[in-house]
């Protein structure tokens, strides 16, 4: 029996198939020819947002992060743009994968004097390592990158219009939560505590961002944290830690039920949850993704391990010794793997999350 989440994917291939006038074509396509025809899905009678706005951490920076980050080391960007670009994956993040739903990806507030022309894309604020709260890596929090965003609004850098006509991305991939177990040492009591404290938090920065005038806000739920290869290393990436998951769920239960109450009290659906538990969970169960393009599924053998990954517990992608020798390993096929890094999707995987979140952010985007 079909369930309304396939009824709506087998729909939307049906529009895409009417809208492009393209014959769908099963199997494997080249990532360069899916990176040229990524666009073509969308239709040009649809209206489209102009601008993007991003905050939040690694799971949406684009480039923001110094060039201290491994993210900026090879082999990071081998698949997109083909070398290090600030992404914290071998190619495109979730970022990019929203922009191709209708809105161009923006570039990063750090290069924003450098591509002046490009700011009709909107602004990613996003910064890798960071949280709600100050963490354990040093950069702006959600507050003070949303203060950037408030200061180029005074600076009129974007008009009223753009912004009444623009969508918000909020990403919270859990960076508190990880300084929180640093600062108790590995200690789980207060935890429920603090998960309302973080939950509070965000409201305040999603109210804040409606109140600058964007008219739609999504904001991420926490990943399954207790699947990532960081943890399921100890189990040669074969189980998740249900420990980790279980509190995972109850902030994204707070979480669900704190933006239903932001909706009923701006009386619409100007706030909405990209729902990364169950798009990640979907696809490391059924070791599968569907294409963006409804081109057939994407098959991952092992989901849980990554295809970049430290010789020992020591290193990390990307880490070097003081002579230059890499200190870890890359696989063959990074099209392969659903994870690039220890707590990162590859480009595939992103796109394969993206794919499952379709039905969100066509509402979002339209």
């Amino acid at each position: 029996m079909y369930t309304p989440t396939l009824l709506y994917y087998v729909l939307y291939c049906f529009i895409f198939f009417l809208l492009s006038g393209q014959q769908l074509v099963q199997g494997r396509r080249s990532a360069h020819h899916h990176h040229r025809k990524h666009h073509h899905h969308i239709s040009a009678n649809f209206h489209r947002p102009p601008k993007l706005f991003v905050f939040g951490d690694s799971y949406a920076d684009t480039g923001n992060r110094n060039s201290q980050s491994n993210s900026w080391n090879y082999p990071y960007g081998i698949t997109f743009p083909g070398k290090p670009a600030g992404r914290f994956s071998d190619g495109r993040v979730l970022t990019d994968y929203v922009g191709i739903h209708g809105v161009k990806s923006p570039f990063p507030y750090r290069r924003r004097h450098l591509v002046v022309k490009n700011l009709k894309n909107g602004m990613n604020f996003a910064y890798g390592g960071t949280g709600v709260f100050d963490t354990l890596y040093s950069g702006p929090n959600m507050t003070t990158q949303i203060d950037f965003f408030q200061q180029l609004l005074r600076d009129h850098v974007f008009t009223a219009n753009d912004i009444e006509s623009s969508v918000a991305l909020v990403t919270v991939a859990g960076n508190d939560y990880t300084t929180y177990k640093s600062k108790t040492n590995g200690s789980s009591q207060g935890l429920p505590s603090y998960i309302t404290t973080v939950i509070k938090q965000v409201m305040i920065n999603l109210k804040r961002i409606r109140g600058l005038g964007v008219k739609k806000v999504a904001v991420t739920t926490l990943e399954p944290v207790g699947c990532l290869p960081a943890i399921t290393a100890v189990s040669s990436f074969q189980r998740c830690n249900e420990t980790e998951n279980l509190f995972v769920r109850s902030h994204n239960l707070l979480l669900h039920q704190a933006v239903a109450k932001l909706n009923n009290e701006t009386k619409g659906p100007d706030f909405s949850v990209l729902d990364l538990y169950a798009s990640f969970m979907s696809i490391l169960k059924n070791k599968a993704g569907r294409n963006l393009d409804c081109a057939g599924s994407i098959k991952f053998e092992n989901p849980m391990k990554p295809c970049c990954i430290g010789i020992s517990s020591e290193y990390s992608c990307g880490d070097e010794d003081e002579d230059g020798a890499k200190k870890y390993t890359v696989c063959g096929n990074p099209n392969s793997t659903f994870f690039w890094d220890n707590v990162h999707p590859s480009q595939v995987g992103w796109r394969a999350v993206s794919s499952a979140l379709h039905p969100t952010l066509e509402q979002l985007i339209y």
